[in-house]
């Protein structure tokens, strides 16, 4: 697999017991260079897909644990980046836990690969829409331009 500068890939630790398991998501020592504005829940149903969008001012902290799995498509698409035109592809969620930090500027989405569906919790450090939901979303989206070179199929 291919890296992408910035983009922080962690394993998740699952501590399991006879009434089910817990995984850390995120932790203040732990985890410096995040810092949550928000956090949503989402739910995407087998086969559909997410993006591929990028920020231009927000990096998203996904975090995949399931239930479901998804198949990941990261693209670097800062010019500045020494790692730019990298393109990562894998698979995560129930059966690979693990949380994704996608800096602004890295081209990402996902696609439901498991039925029913596959859950997902996104703690981005920027609030949809600003305060008050008054500013403009921050997307540029690639999944509307049929010429677009970040396709997800």
């Amino acid at each position: 697999m291919g890296e992408i500068t910035g983009v922080v890939l962690k394993k998740l630790g699952v501590f399991e017991d006879a009434r089910g398991w817990l995984s850390e998501i995120y932790r203040k020592d732990e985890d410096k260079h995040i810092l949550p504005a928000m956090g949503y829940v989402s739910y995407t149903r087998f086969g559909e897909v997410r993006g591929p969008h990028e920020h231009v001012n927000q990096s998203d902290f996904f975090v995949f644990v399931g239930p479901g799995d998804f198949e990941l498509h990261l693209w670097d698409n800062r010019k500045n980046s020494k790692t730019f035109g990298e393109y990562v592809k894998m698979r995560v969620g129930e059966s690979n836990k693990c949380s994704v930090l996608v800096p602004l500027g890295v081209v990402h989405g996902y696609k439901s690969v498991t039925k029913p569906g596959s859950f997902s919790v996104n703690l981005p450090d920027r609030l949809y829409a600003g305060e008050g939901r008054k500013e403009n979303v921050d997307e540029i989206r690639h999944e509307s331009d049929k010429n677009s070179k970040f396709k997800i199929t």
